[in-house]
């Protein structure tokens, strides 16, 4: 195949080699997470337990996504989306309120942009038309559904994975380029909520961005941003975070969170803990990149979890264990390849598939 820049003898072996070094650079990003957090939480006197289940979750749900995506490769992100949806609609309790201001509204809007993108992921997997479309049209039924339980971040996110999915089209050679976009909306987010912190935003500008996030949440911020500044090495310890902030001292029925994973990572585990964070979210758009699957389906996947970056940034959602069990999981059928494909993936023409020799 002229357009793979390979032979065809060697190209299969050195495409194996990539997603062989992509899986092994995951196994390292999470297993130094689960290391840290020992370490951190040895010196501290914290508790790790729950940084521990976010790895074990996210793991968990990559590896089944490789076997499901790798067997079902339209079956399984279809099926992710309705159980997603169940989750975040059907069954409330799948997702506890907190009973702060901050609580469920997080992970509801998570879950629904990560079933948005599955509903996606699942359309540009199949063939058939009608199937597609009726796939898209889930996928907007899911922006209805977070209109319905009144999430705004979650209308915002699932109409943002909708949008991305459908001008993936026009990416099909260009899935770097548009991966490296989606990794730099999500240092924007992230490098915002620090200039708002900092106070070096327009006076009108911040003035919105509090008035959006809630006074409550920007004094958490802050007592995080401190808590970082008096130790950056080692942090306070792994979930050791309630007890040492004011203003959760000062909330009813708090759940002990800052409501912001870059910085309850900078407060517990340090500016280390923050650098494995987003190892593990560079190791995901890197996977997806050397994906054997179609641009459409990377692109529409990388989406999905820069929508779950911002919220997760902004807000409480990889507390919950059932969405990083789900962000694994789309990632996962996204970068699995589909059981009889053997045709090597190229970063300069989209794979293709021979089928009764008709490509």
């Amino acid at each position: 195949m002229g357009t793979t820049g390979v032979s065809s003898t060697a190209g299969p072996s050195t495409e194996d080699e990539r997603r062989n070094v992509a899986d092994a650079a995951g196994i390292v990003a999470l297993g130094a997470c689960a290391v840290w957090s020992l370490i951190t939480a040895t010196a501290r006197a914290g508790r790790p337990e729950g940084v521990l289940l976010a790895v074990l979750a996210v793991a968990a749900g990559y590896a089944c996504g490789r076997i499901c995506g790798a067997l079902l490769p339209m079956a399984a992100p279809c099926t992710a989306a309705f159980a997603g949806l169940g989750l975040a609609l059907a069954s409330p309790h799948a997702v506890p309120d907190t009973g702060s201001p901050l609580g469920r509204t997080g992970a509801t809007a998570a879950l629904l942009a990560l079933s948005t993108g599955a509903a996606c992921c699942a359309a540009w997997s199949t063939r058939r038309l009608p199937v597609r479309a009726a796939l898209f049209l889930l996928a907007g039924g899911l922006v209805a559904a977070a209109a319905a339980v009144g999430s705004i971040a979650g209308v915002a996110t699932c109409t943002g994975v909708l949008l991305c999915s459908l001008a993936s089209v026009g990416m099909r050679h260009r899935r770097g380029l548009g991966l490296a976009g989606l990794g730099l909306v999500t240092g924007l987010v992230s490098g915002l909520a620090l200039a708002l912190l900092k106070g070096v935003l327009p006076s009108g500008l911040a003035a919105s961005l509090e008035g959006q996030l809630t006074q409550h949440r920007i004094l958490l911020w802050q007592d995080a941003l401190r808590l970082t500044e008096s130790d950056p090495g080692l942090g306070v310890g792994p979930g050791r975070f309630g007890e040492l902030s004011p203003t959760v001292g000062e909330t009813l029925l708090p759940d002990g969170k800052p409501h912001s994973a870059p910085l309850q990572q900078a407060a517990e585990q340090g500016l280390v803990g923050v650098c494995l964070l987003a190892a593990v979210f560079c190791w995901l758009l890197y996977a997806l990149w050397r994906s054997a699957r179609t641009t459409p389906v990377v692109l529409t996947a990388g989406a999905a979890l820069t929508a779950l970056a911002g919220l997760a940034t902004l807000g409480n959602a990889l507390s919950f264990t059932t969405v990083t069990a789900g962000a694994g999981l789309l990632a996962g059928v996204a970068t699995a390849r589909p059981w009889g494909d053997e045709t090597p993936y190229s970063t300069t023409a989209a794979p293709e598939r021979v089928r009764g020799g008709r490509v």
